[in-house]
């Protein structure tokens, strides 16, 4: 686990110093006009790529190990990562996306190494420092980013990404031991994980709140960098400020998120889950009428403190609800419902900021955690009635 929190850390701190500045780095290589559904886009094709993929490298993670898995996409993101810090043109810039999505899957295949591995009276907690982990990566990517863009520029940026994936690679390579790794009896196929998947009404609703989670946050990622340059009323740092302020969220989130994952080991995933929804959507809302940038950055931090319940409560969900040797399957699947969120979000997002503005992005998002979290609780209270006496 130690090593994989490590590697996880660099991996998300890879994603976050370049990824959130992609807007940014468009309007360096000649795109001008509709910035906020380019961004979008090349938010979107990524998360397609993996959710396409990633179905079928969970089945090969059951066959052959997740330890495998991990190296096979962190080389391709050492790649992606090196030949973007080159790309003059905005269409092959979407292509190395789109390949960087197909190839994905370090920090999903750590989740299934992990879960896999730990005594279940503690599963909560080390899913939840997997997410402290990558909420770490979230604080020094943009701060790092920022700095590196601000200074040599997005290129030495991008090029840096890769530099350092290749570190957490070799730290796989060399000290990960996937010890209780129980290979599938029976060569699966995508379709029997789909099939599987229609008998597990647990992992179901899992993948679900997933997939819907995912797409009401992404909403409003493809312009929060350019919210945050408005905020600033400055162009000439705004990579730098975009950094800082996204590290908040992080901060908050390497704070708090230990503290769930014990919370979580003590009153169970699911009420985890609604609380962390509850002040996801409260958080998300709180944005809205703060035109200051302080006060936002103030508002960021305590979305990120309730927020960075949600996704180590769903995995916790998914590893009660599968065996071990359907895991990497399932985490497969848990991928492809988070990409699909992570593709369409910022699709709706670029064309509601389009559209409208960027304040509307905000209601969108917020109007969604909303409805998440009812639906949360509906189908929740009705499975605990179906399973009374």
């Amino acid at each position: 686990m130690i090593v994989l929190f490590i590697g996880s850390l660099i991996v998300s701190a890879s994603y976050s110093m370049v990824v959130p500045f992609l807007p940014l780095f468009l309007e360096q290589i000649g795109v001008h006009q509709d910035v906020e559904t380019w961004s979008g886009i090349l938010f979107s094709v990524a998360f397609f790529g993996g959710a396409i993929s990633a179905p079928y490298w969970g089945s090969l993670a059951d066959r052959f190990g997740r330890k495998p898995m991990i190296i096979r996409s962190g080389i391709a993101l050492v790649v992606t990562y090196i030949l973007i810090g080159f790309v003059y043109n905005p269409y092959l810039l979407l292509l190395i996306r789109l390949t960087q999505g197909l190839l994905s899957g370090y920090i999903p295949n750590s989740i299934a190494l992990i879960g896999s591995n730990t005594p279940e009276n503690r599963v909560g907690f080390s899913l939840s420092m997997v997410s402290s982990a990558t909420a770490a990566g979230g604080i020094i990517g943009p701060l790092f980013g920022g700095v590196l863009a601000n200074w040599l520029g997005n290129r030495i940026a991008f090029v840096s990404a890769g530099v350092i994936v290749l570190l957490a690679t070799a730290l796989a390579i060399i000290w990960v031991k996937e010890v209780n790794f129980v290979p599938t009896k029976k060569r699966s196929s995508i379709f029997s994980a789909f099939a599987e998947l229609k008998h597990n009404r647990s992992l179901m609703l899992a993948l679900s709140l997933n997939l819907l989670t995912s797409f009401s946050i992404m909403t409003v990622e493809p312009v929060i960098t350019l919210y945050i340059e408005q905020l600033s009323h400055s162009t000439t740092n705004a990579s730098l400020v975009s950094g800082i302020v996204f590290s908040l969220t992080g901060i908050a989130n390497v704070v708090f998120a230990p503290l769930w994952g014990r919370t979580a080991d003590r009153i169970g995933f699911t009420r985890t889950l609604f609380f962390g929804l509850l002040g996801g959507t409260i958080g998300t809302l709180m944005q809205l009428p703060f035109h200051n940038i302080y006060a936002f950055a103030a508002v960021r931090f305590m979305y990120g403190a309730f927020f960075c319940a949600v996704y180590p409560a769903i995995n916790g969900l998914i590893v009660k609800a599968t065996a071990a040797d359907f895991r990497g399957r399932a985490f497969g699947l848990n991928q492809t419902a988070n990409q699909i969120g992570n593709m369409v979000g910022p699709l709706v997002g670029g064309v509601v900021g389009t559209a409208y503005s960027i304040h509307g992005v905000f209601w969108v998002t917020g109007t969604l955690l909303g409805i998440v979290t009812i639906l949360h609780i509906t189908i929740t209270h009705r499975t605990t009635s179906t399973h009374s006496p």
